[in-house]
């Protein structure tokens, strides 16, 4: 098989070897040739014409990049508090709140129902727009966070407050945000896509900082109220810069002969597993330093790091994307989370070493999230991205929701938040066999677009 730079599209097409069957090929949606699509059983069909359409067009920048600016700070407020939940969840398990398997709940419950919620987000984008989709999750992530000022005392009302009320908040931003880029950025996608998920990055890193100084000047709410009214005050802005380009497209919600496609099958599963242990060591790196015997403002920092090595993956897996190909951009980030969490978390006793884990785990941890968006428009077609990116991600719920309470559970059973490496142990290798796990599954995604290993997938 012939690689191309940049894949785009999968089309089926005749096997030439005499064993029947169907093969999957590369077509690069920007190649003035006619593309050769059948109608029978495929993924490659009207729409991936629409999709080559659409890319022609796209003005590979002009108000895409006052898009990207937009997102940036809309994904620093809603996956940036996402990743910066560790910090708080320490402070509530310092003031006996509940224990650290219970409390991951809450930041794991945020990330969750941006899976569970997937398909009915796409109907509101579709019924009021990515404007108003956008400034209803803005006000729903500043309000939680104000109520949630009210009930640091209540693990319950925390639940529904800081969980639930988050979560519509965060999964709206989410589905917004995964699906206009693609409107406006066809060669530079991934680098569009790269720069806008690196808000979550940046955004982690301050807010750790901030929630650490400012828990511990004024205390667990007002913390949340101040982060509440610094997100409605520049989040709500932010989500009223989001505009269509062209109209939201009005199919279906699923797109079930997507699941006759073995490299959508096989996409659909690994980044489901990927996302169990993505969680894991932002959620848990402050408790694993306390129990080492540092101060709570080394965890914060290593958060911050990890957050900031996020914001770095994002934007340098967003090049890598669109020079060797997102697919193979997925791969890597899992292979390097996958040995982070193997190799040199599990050994890491002094700050030093983890400071490379968090530097390299960060990176991969970033790549993951911002390239997923590209792979899935380019591989399954720009104009059908918003309906298999919410089938995508609708697969990601289980990995959400239990992947870092899991590894909660298994601390506890292994001596529990403060009985160092040895009870936390057991957790990381957890965590990095699913990482490893979902590799091979995206591996065998790549090889079923192109089986050449220097193929630009």
């Amino acid at each position: 098989m012939e690689s191309t730079s940049t894949t785009t599209a999968i089309e089926l097409v005749a096997n030439s070897s005499p064993s029947p069957g169907w093969t999957l090929r590369h077509a690069n949606l920007n190649d003035d040739k006619p593309q050769p699509f059948t109608t029978i059983d495929t993924v490659a069909d009207h729409v991936l014409v629409a999709s080559r359409e659409v890319d022609s067009t796209a003005p590979e920048g002009g108000y895409g990049w006052v898009i990207v600016g937009g997102g940036f700070v809309l994904l620093w407020w809603s996956l940036g508090t996402t990743y910066a939940w560790g910090v708080m969840q320490t402070a509530l398990v310092a003031d006996g709140l509940a224990d650290p398997a219970v409390l991951s709940f809450v930041g794991s419950l945020q990330a969750a129902l941006i899976s569970a919620l997937a398909i009915v987000n796409l109907l509101v984008v579709r019924k009021t727009g990515v404007r108003a989709a956008a400034m209803l999750g803005a006000a729903c992530m500043g309000g939680s966070e104000i109520l949630s000022s009210f009930t640091v005392k209540n693990v319950g009302a925390l639940f529904f407050t800081s969980g639930v009320v988050m979560g519509l908040g965060v999964s709206l931003i989410f589905a917004v945000i995964s699906t206009v880029p693609s409107q406006y950025f066809s060669s530079k996608r991934g680098l569009a896509n790269g720069f806008m998920f690196a808000g979550s990055g940046f955004g982690g890193a301050a807010i750790s900082f901030a929630l650490d100084s400012l828990i511990h000047k004024l205390g667990v709410a007002w913390a949340y109220r101040i982060l509440g009214l610094m997100t409605l005050s520049t989040g709500l802005p932010a989500a009223w810069l989001m505009k269509e380009r062209i109209p939201v497209e009005r199919r279906g919600f699923i797109e079930w002969k997507l699941f006759k496609s073995p490299t959508f099958v096989l996409v659909f599963i690994g980044s489901a597993i990927g996302t169990f242990p993505l969680f894991v060591p932002p959620f848990f790196i402050p408790l694993y330093t306390r129990s080492l015997g540092f101060s709570t403002n080394v965890g914060a920092g290593l958060v911050a790091g990890f957050s900031l090595s996020s914001a770095a993956g994002r934007i340098l897996s967003g090049f890598a994307s669109d020079k060797v190909g997102s697919i193979n951009t997925v791969l890597a980030s899992l292979v390097l989370t996958a040995a982070t969490m193997l190799a040199i978390w599990p050994t890491s006793t002094a700050l030093a070493p983890l400071i490379v884990f968090v530097v390299i785990n960060g990176a991969a941890n970033g790549a993951f999230f911002s390239t997923m968006p590209t792979a899935i428009s380019k591989v399954f077609g720009s104009a059908r991205v918003a309906v298999a990116m919410s089938m995508v991600v609708t697969g990601w719920v289980g990995g959400y929701l239990m992947g870092a309470p899991i590894a909660g559970y298994i601390l506890e059973s292994f001596g529990g938040a403060d009985g160092g490496l040895h009870a936390y142990r057991p957790a990381m290798f957890y965590a990095g066999a699913l990482a490893l796990a979902s590799g091979i599954f995206i591996l065998g995604a790549r090889f079923c677009i192109d089986r050449s290993p220097l193929a630009l997938v």
